[in-house]
């Protein structure tokens, strides 16, 4: 508990991944809150098809070539310009494939999910996705070249000039389609400043190497696989009920599956740190100090997930409302469910059994997931609506998160009471519900309009929660110090 409290937030390389990313998330976040109010629900829910199918390709033609890169640039950084010329070069072929198959099948498409108007816009998508494939890595190099600093800088900047390009080129010339050409000249300008400095600030000899590649794809081959099928697995909800429904109804749907920045931010930025860390210093294959070093990260990332989940499920309506209008209130359901989905995330155990080069083990939960999910999909749908579909992914996400963390345990010969950091996360989740409690009371009482009433809540629920925890952590003396992340990647 003394521990958990001490460890309050993520810091050091991880700090200043979240900061950097933040920002990028917060710009990122804003572009559909903006479109919202442009386009008409229809138009909106066109748009959320295209980015749909733009998210699904970008996570499988990547085919864990650009995440393998944190495997392997730390163990042999000499190597690193090749490494990465390797990763440029496939996933640039892989963008042309990509670009070609969506112009080729854009009436298919279009038929499949019921809007003629995704026909004419595919082949402008397919060279977005083209051109932000080939940059996949960028980050991924600097990060795994202990960079941490000009990683952020380009996490941050370049998410904020690709929400400035789209918005822009959506209100400048109307439709998804204008916004698309906005996105094309983003990824152009992407590529062309991720190779100024990998050439220039890294000094990388960008020269591809085909016994590095063989070396690359006997570790990628099942991780790309893995990959895949989480991406399938992860998308195919929305595909099921953008199949089932028309485009306005699919709006509503997407609306509630609201991606949180923080959260990915967050959990992203301390696993990325967290695998460099095993895999630089050999974590990997000392089970105490990774499990001291996994225990840190789920601490840090409970206190700041489980009060945010929290206090969303509790305001959701005002939530929906204050970002999205009161039109879109059909999808509070969804979004409360979806929301409960990030709890799942703290653990971080994707990315624990990667540093361990466990990516057969993550390939069969992750096809034991889609199992799961094409079996109850259409049932959860029919029987409960929209928030079904959710309620799928949530079922069959839980259950194979317990695996993971199960074979975890057998990797680094841990007993299930000290698998994870048990008594600081059932206490961060009992502070967190009793915040909710005074912060939910005094909004519902007073009946502020939704922007005001969320603004009140947010300040009087930070206040309950924080003065918990302070009040916890003035009321006992000092123990020893735990390991925490900033000593482990130091």
């Amino acid at each position: 508990m003394i521990a958990l409290l001490r460890g309050h937030a993520p810091s050091g390389p991880a700090l200043r991944l979240v900061l950097g990313r933040g920002l990028g998330f917060v710009a990122t976040f804003a572009v559909p809150i903006v479109l919202v109010r442009v386009f008409d629900q229809t138009t909106f829910g066109t748009y959320k098809q295209l980015f749909l199918v733009y998210g699904t390709l970008y996570g499988l033609a990547q085919l864990g070539v650009a995440e393998s890169l944190y495997y392997f640039v730390p163990r042999r950084p000499s190597d690193a310009g090749r490494y990465a010329a390797n990763a440029m070069a496939t996933l640039a072929g892989a963008g042309a494939i990509c670009a070609g198959a969506l112009a080729l099948a854009a009436p298919a498409i279009g038929g499949w999910l019921m809007n003629p108007a995704l026909i004419g816009t595919l082949p402008l998508l397919g060279t977005f996705l083209a051109l932000m494939l080939t940059s996949a890595l960028f980050e991924i190099v600097l990060v795994a070249r202990v960079r941490y600093r000009t990683a952020a800088w380009v996490y941050g900047l370049s998410d904020v000039a690709r929400a400035v390009f789209l918005v822009l080129a959506a209100l400048a010339f109307g439709g998804v389609r204008g916004l698309l050409w906005g996105a094309v000249a983003f990824g152009a300008a992407r590529v062309a400043v991720m190779l100024w400095l990998l050439a220039r600030g890294l000094e990388f000899t960008l020269r591809p190497s085909l016994t590095l590649w063989r070396e690359q794809w006997v570790y990628t081959v099942p991780f790309a696989l893995a990959v895949g099928v989480d991406v399938l697995q992860a998308n195919l909800h929305n595909y099921v009920v953008a199949a089932r429904s028309d485009p306005a109804v699919f709006a509503i749907y997407a609306v509630g599956c609201l991606q949180i920045p923080l959260v990915d931010v967050l959990t992203t930025s301390s696993a990325n740190v967290m695998m460099v860390a095993m895999a630089r210093d050999g974590f990997d294959r000392r089970g105490a100090e990774a499990l001291a070093l996994w225990h840190d990260t789920t601490r840090r990332l409970a206190l700041i997930v489980f009060p945010l989940v929290v206090f969303l499920v509790a305001m959701a309506p005002d939530v929906i409302t204050v970002l999205f209008t009161r039109q879109y209130l059909a999808s509070v359901p969804v979004f409360r469910l979806w929301t409960c989905m990030l709890v799942l995330a703290v653990p971080c155990v994707d990315a624990v059994l990667r540093a361990c080069a466990e990516t057969r083990y993550l390939l069969g939960l992750n096809l034991l997931r889609l199992l799961l999910v094409i079996v109850s999909i259409t049932f959860c749908l029919d029987r409960f609506g929209l928030p079904g579909a959710v309620l799928a992914m949530l079922v069959a996400t839980g259950a194979t998160r317990v695996m993971a963390i199960g074979r975890i345990g057998r990797l680094t010969g841990t007993p299930l009471g000290a698998l994870l950091p048990w008594k600081p996360l059932a206490a961060t989740a009992g502070f967190a519900l009793a915040a909710a409690v005074p912060a939910l009371a005094v909004a519902r009482a007073l009946a502020l309009p939704p922007l005001a009433a969320l603004a009140g809540a947010a300040v009087i629920y930070a206040l309950a929660y924080g003065g918990l925890c302070l009040r916890l952590l003035t009321g006992v003396t000092a123990g020893p110090p735990v390991p925490v992340l900033q000593n482990a990647v130091r």
